[in-house]
């Protein structure tokens, strides 16, 4: 029988300090053990480590006081802050932070157990190198004056794409940023990271409808939300400590929870509405429910009017997805779609969640849009309680976006054209003609017989690497293969294809892993050397900022010191600077204190450069003082109440315009008009330019409380000011440093030749001042200025527009519904094909070529993957947790009934998945209802195994995870999206036979 322990909430243990208990009048045991960084029960762990107890007296509890820590969990985007005890320099104990506007106090299975992720002894422990097919322990000089050696003999030969450096989500925003500063030394775009293959859709499909790219509200803000809509995302297994903020709304608003999924996961087990659909076809399931809406004339007509743009276009297209018609595509009743469009209706503001089970397709950026539009139509947008809400997969993949670990942009998405070179080189002191000469040119190589500037040319994508390597050399755009690999905090495993990876792995001059875990990378190729590990240390063992999904940055304190012989990321990144002879350049303005560049520095520097989306305003000094003020920042608003940090909104969420000294609070939900823009609020980034085929682009009448432009108006220039008049609130300062931005005085102004509030001198200008001066614009303008006198003025920096429901420049314009690649619905294909071949991102990519061949007779069923509650990503480091493998131990595939009893398999039966490109994996069966007839699920966590084959003892000594299985991604298939390469996971066949 159930009994009700208390009437109160849930409230902290609290473990008093030591100092506070040897003062009072006795010590109770339990807290003496605690303040001497003993576990309850561990007198018999002490006999059982050979250890002696001798009379504690209070004095000498007193110097072994434990010490508390703040960090943040290094698993997914919640951002839940870890409250470490350390006590004499050991990791001795963890609490979840109960003053976390975030977790409240909460931790996931993975969260409770970070602290063996830093002590965990089958770590890498130094570096080591593959030596005639054996593991042999180097130095770090060795180690880096080989590997160094190698690939300057490679660039020397091939260039500097030869050399690929895969950067990771698991970096700090200091680390990120130096990573592709770095890589902009070195010479290349060759450079990507994890957000490439999880939300490199949702980046394109978000930021080209309203301009960022990223979750517009918070968790926190689902409090507010009416409706609660998520479709290709189990928040319940992936971002366990989210759910909670979703069952608040649920229970005190009576918010309905609407869960779409071909599986009917743990999130769907919480649903008011589960709608189940076949894999790959959500486009059409969106377009269906807007039909009813369309049809009933629900849509918010006034918003649409003022705020959106191309809805028209949007409604042509919906109204051909009849009820009949989407239940032939996505097996969803019609009469279930109108109940939740009319739930929708009915319940706003709602909000609309959605995770890679909506952006692995080879349509990602297409689901991306359909979703935007769906809460465009409900008039969700810029509104508590509405947006869309994105939840990121690992700790810092937004952060690692934002800073520009990618192959087709700098920092602050500033792209890669001459303007945006120019910016950085401004922002790094450096001599722009230096840096250009680092990059390859090859010599009339673009169609109209011009020269290409590689400088100038997007990269390979993570997700085709394997080709940079295979492809035949003429088929690539760029000057020779890829020769050299550098996996830098990325689990491979994580990737389709990965036969045809190990080869790759195989035909590589050099394959470089740097990693706390050896990762999969160590196992899955059968060479014999050209393989290095170098053990990286967590990020527990470092300090640095971290951005959570929600935009809001958290500064991690560390630790502990760098355990083994591991060495922090950036520090690392020196070593390889000083090999390759440009460590003066690099850290031009930032302190290096013995091998390792300061952490503080680095934030500064980025600060100076991330005006695009507001990475500004967030000091180091301002993010610590957050952290050690979260008790005062509101749950749901996030705003905090009183204190230092009164009025700001906690992490500074992006963008926090100007410098830190203008003490912007952040955004906490993005196109908020109900906000003045020195408060959060602002409208849609007016990022298309003002107009298209004669129609306006810009808003209509309606802009952020208190703008003096009360309607819409484009982004700042310096021209812009000068024609309204507001350049003469710019400061001397200000406006010298606009001045040099524009090439017309050449020395770099310091902040200190001016008193701040002393007047700028305004015009009138010469013809020759305003053409130069006046292109100046708010990303660009090293001071602020423009931001900041935009800002007084009421006005967001980047202009009051219109969303965009069109996007002319994709290659559906209108989102569309295209089979998969893989299909086993050829009726379908027919209707709804898939795109031409074609070549972009440097490599030949198929479509057509693929989706004709018929594969569905002997590949009859729908494979698809996702998340468990137990393991992260690749899994390298959670399988190699203790408590975490006791709890998942096995790699599976999930078979519904109907098919188990026709193939004749049993629960708990080893089972052949193969897939129709030949790879094929042996795992375990679990009989479930959680998939539909037809549909098959697989966990992408596991590894070490390969097709039947046991790799264990391919690891080096010690450092083999505790559970290793078969990956899901050798039996999934070829499939890129047709925007950003994201790889298509969720909607191939397979078969399924008895092993």
């Amino acid at each position: 029988m159930l009994k009700k322990k208390t009437n109160g909430t849930q409230r902290r243990t609290n473990r008093p300090g030591l100092v506070s208990s040897v003062t009072e009048t006795s010590v109770d045991r339990r807290a003496f053990l605690r303040g001497s960084g003993l576990a309850i029960g561990g007198l018999a762990a002490f006999g059982a480590t050979g250890g002696t107890v001798t009379q504690a007296s209070a004095a000498t509890a007193v110097q072994g006081v434990v010490d508390t820590v703040k960090s943040v969990c290094t698993h997914c985007s919640v951002g839940c802050t870890v409250v470490a005890e350390v006590s004499n320099g050991v990791w001795v104990g963890q609490e979840p932070g109960w003053d976390s506007p975030f977790n409240l106090g909460s931790h996931c299975a993975k969260g409770a157990s970070v602290r063996e992720h830093a002590h965990g002894e089958r770590r890498l422990k130094y570096p080591m190198k593959k030596e005639n097919g054996e593991w042999v322990r180097i130095s770090w000089e060795q180690a880096i004056n080989e590997i160094g050696d190698q690939m300057l003999e490679i660039r020397e030969e091939s260039g500097p794409d030869s050399v690929y450096w895969l950067g990771s989500a698991k970096h700090s925003n200091e680390q990120a940023y130096l990573m592709r500063k770095f890589a902009a030394y070195w010479g290349t775009n060759n450079i990507d990271h994890q957000a490439r293959i999880c939300h490199s859709t949702t980046v394109a499909g978000v930021a080209n409808t309203w301009g960022y790219g990223a979750m517009t509200n918070s968790y926190n803000d689902i409090h507010n939300s009416r409706a609660i809509f998520v479709i290709g995302g189990n928040p319940a297994e992936a971002h366990p400590v989210s759910l909670l903020h979703l069952l608040k709304a649920k229970e005190q608003n009576n918010a309905p929870l609407i869960v779409c999924d071909p599986r009917f996961t743990r999130t769907a087990a919480h649903a008011d509405e589960y709608v189940r659909f076949r894999p790959g076809s959500d486009v059409a399931l969106i377009w269906g429910i807007l039909w009813h809406i369309f049809e009933n004339g629900w849509e918010d007509k006034e918003f649409i009017r003022t705020r959106v743009w191309g809805m028209d276009d949007i409604k042509a297209e919906v109204a051909k997805w009849t009820p009949e018609e989407v239940e032939r595509v996505t097996g969803a009743p019609g009469s279930q779609l109108e109940r939740v469009a009319r739930t929708l209706v009915n319940n706003r503001p709602g909000t609309v969640i959605w995770c890679m089970g909506g952006t692995q397709h080879t349509n990602g950026n297409n689901n991306t849009r359909a979703y935007c539009i769906l809460q465009l139509a409900l008039g969700n947008m810029g509104t508590a309680g509405g947006g869309t809400n994105i939840f990121r997969g690992h700790d810092n993949v937004q952060g690692a976006t934002d800073l520009g670990v990618l192959a087709d942009t700098l920092p602050g998405y500033y792209g890669l054209s001459a303007g945006s070179w120019a910016h950085w080189a401004r922002v790094w002191d450096e001599d722009l003609e230096w840096l250009q000469g680092r990059f390859d040119v090859m010599e009339g190589a673009e169609s109209d017989g011009s020269d290409r500037k590689m400088m100038e040319f997007t990269g390979i994508p993570v997700s085709r690497w394997i080709d940079g390597v295979l492809e035949d050399r003429e088929n690539l755009d760029q000057p020779d293969n890829t020769r050299a690999m550098v996996l830098w905090g990325h689990a491979p495993n994580s990737q389709t294809r990965q036969k045809e990876m190990k080869t790759a792995m195989e035909k590589l001059d050099l394959l470089v892993v740097i990693d706390p875990y050896p990762t999969v990378s160590a196992v899955l190729h059968d060479r014999t050397d050209g393989v290095y590990l170098l053990p990286a240390a967590t990020q527990f063992e470092t300090r640095g900022s971290v951005t959570a999904s929600n935009r809001s940055l958290q500064w991690r304190e560390k630790v502990v010191d760098p355990l083994f012989e591991s060495k922090p990321d950036h520090t690392i990144m020196k070593l390889f600077a000083d090999k390759f002879g440009f460590s003066d350049r690099l850290f031009r303005n930032i302190a290096v204190e013995g091998d390792e560049p300061n952490v503080e520095d680095l934030t500064r520097e980025f600060n100076k450069g991330m005006w695009t989306i507001g990475y500004t305003g967030q000091s180091p000094e301002r993010l610590k003082m957050h952290m050690e003020n979260q008790h005062t920042f509101d749950r749901t608003s996030l705003r905090a109440v009183g204190g230092p940090a009164d009025g700001d909104y906690y992490g500074l969420p992006w963008p926090s315009w100007g410098t830190a000294e203008m003490n912007h609070p952040g955004s906490a939900n993005l196109y908020d008009i109900s906000l003045p823009v020195a408060e959060g609020g602002m409208g849609f980034r007016a990022r298309f330019g003002v107009e298209r085929d004669g129609e306006n682009l810009l808003a209509e009448g309606v802009a952020p409380v208190g703008s003096e432009i009360q309607d819409g108006y484009p982004e700042f220039t310096m021209q812009m000011l000068m024609d309204l008049g507001w350049d003469s609130d710019l400061t001397p300062y200000e406006r010298r440093m606009i001045e040099y931005v524009a090439g017309y005085n050449e020395a770099k102004p310091a902040v200190e030749d001016t008193e701040v509030g002393e007047q700028s001198q305004t015009g009138p200008y010469s013809s020759d001042y305003k053409e130069k001066v006046g292109v100046v614009n708010w990303k660009t303008d090293l001071s602020g200025g423009i931001q900041r006198v935009a800002i007084k003025h009421g006005c967001a920096p980047y202009g009051n527009a219109k969303a965009r429901a069109v996007v002319w420049t994709f290659p559906d314009p209108v989102p569309l519904h295209r089979e998969p690649l893989y299909s086993n619905r050829r009726d379908l294909v027919a209707d709804y094909p898939t795109y031409e071949d074609k070549k972009f991102w440097r490599v030949p990519t198929l479509y057509a070529s693929i989706q004709k061949q018929d594969f569905s007779k002997d590949y009859p069923m729908i494979l698809t993957s996702g998340r468990l509650v137990e393991y992260e990503g690749g899994g390298d480091e959670t399988r190699s947790n203790p408590w975490l493998a006791e709890l998942q131990q096995d790699m599976f595939v999930e078979v519904n009934p109907r098919d188990a009893n026709n193939l004749g398999l049993r629960d708990g039966n080893q089972v052949w998945v193969e897939g129709p490109e030949g790879g094929k994996v042996k795992v375990m069966a679990m009989v479930t209802e959680r998939v539909a007839p037809g549909v098959a699920f697989m966990p992408f966590h596991f590894g070490g195994h390969l097709e039947g084959v046991d790799l264990r003892d391919k690891y080096p000594d010690g450092a083999d995870p505790y559970v290793l299985g078969e990956s899901s991604n050798t039996a999934q298939t070829y499939g890129y999206d047709s925007v950003t390469q994201m790889q298509e996971t969720k909607a191939t066949l397979c078969k399924i036979t008895a092993a």
